[in-house]
């Protein structure tokens, strides 16, 4: 399944952050460090000229994909009508048949964090929730098996 280029304005500004810092910063330490190593000699054998390149090849990749992504990826900031329904940002608290309260925050493939409880918008929970309003009852499948979840609480934060 393709990954869907949706993002916050907070996402979206990380990733710029993230590809400024290592073309205008991190990639120039690197280069010039590689070319200090390289005036040492003997290449081969110089661990400092071996992995400055390694490295800066990492930095070549990420900021090809960090300039490519950004050019496609669409920020989707709030709007006032897409309160009481579950939209991309929205924060949802879920109830599960056990009682067990869970909240979780729909963001972009580029920006789903676990830690924070922030969901792809591609996961199979938030294409289920999708506008959905308080009270609704979802039926998401999961390894273990179909899960039925209850909709609490919708609420949006500005970014």
């Amino acid at each position: 399944m393709a990954k869907s280029n949706y993002i916050t304005r907070s996402g979206w500004q990380a990733l710029d952050q993230e590809l400024k810092f290592l073309w205008k910063e991190e990639r120039p330490k690197v280069t010039q460090a590689v070319s200090d190593a390289a005036a040492l000699g003997d290449r081969s054998e110089n661990a400092e000229y071996i992995y400055g390149k390694r490295r800066l090849r990492e930095i070549d990749r990420r900021v090809r994909f960090l300039s490519k992504r950004l050019e496609v990826l669409q920020i989707v900031d709030y709007h006032p009508s897409q309160e009481g329904r579950v939209f991309f940002g929205a924060w949802v608290e879920l109830e599960n048949e056990d009682g067990e309260v869970k909240c979780y925050r729909i963001v972009g493939c580029d920006e789903f964090d676990p830690a924070k409880n922030w969901i792809s918008i591609d996961s199979p929970v938030a294409r289920a929730l999708i506008g959905k309003s308080i009270d609704d009852e979802i039926n998401v499948e999961t390894p273990r098996g179909k899960v039925a979840l209850y909709i609490n609480r919708i609420w949006y934060q500005q970014d």
